[in-house]
């Protein structure tokens, strides 16, 4: 009673012809592959955040810390607040850049180091 019989098959294939009609079901069936290729592409995509999740926190204990810093609000002699908050976002977009750099030359490091792994690994097989 759990499997489906050529009775039921042909049943079913009758049934969708009858509410698709012959003339669409070529395009319901290519929409469906388009679906189901774009659901597999965001599953493939969840699985390798996943592992890249799993390698940050794996790194994280090797990380340094970061420490925060609070700072007392200045304020300038003439008062100014808008000329005080673009020099505050000119230095903070400064520090984001120096940021980004680092993460990229340790980046490319870790990716160096792989490539070289994985040359060493190749060459004793």
């Amino acid at each position: 009673m759990g499997s489906l019989g050529p009775l039921e098959i042909g049943l079913i294939i009758l049934a969708i012809l009858l509410l698709f009609g012959y003339k669409k079901l070529p395009d319901a069936s290519r929409s469906l592959g388009r679906s189901l290729r774009i659901f597999k592409g965001e599953m493939k995509g969840m699985k390798d955040d996943d592992a890249r999740d799993s390698v940050r926190t794996k790194d994280a204990a090797q990380a340094t810390p970061v420490r925060g810093e609070i700072v007392a609000p200045t304020t300038s002699a003439s008062g100014d607040l808008s000329a005080q908050l673009h020099e505050e976002a000119r230095i903070a977009e400064a520090r984001a850049a120096e940021l980004h750099a680092r993460a990229e030359q340790t980046r490319a490091a870790e990716l160096r180091a792989r490539a070289e792994q994985t040359r060493a690994a190749d060459g004793t097989r």
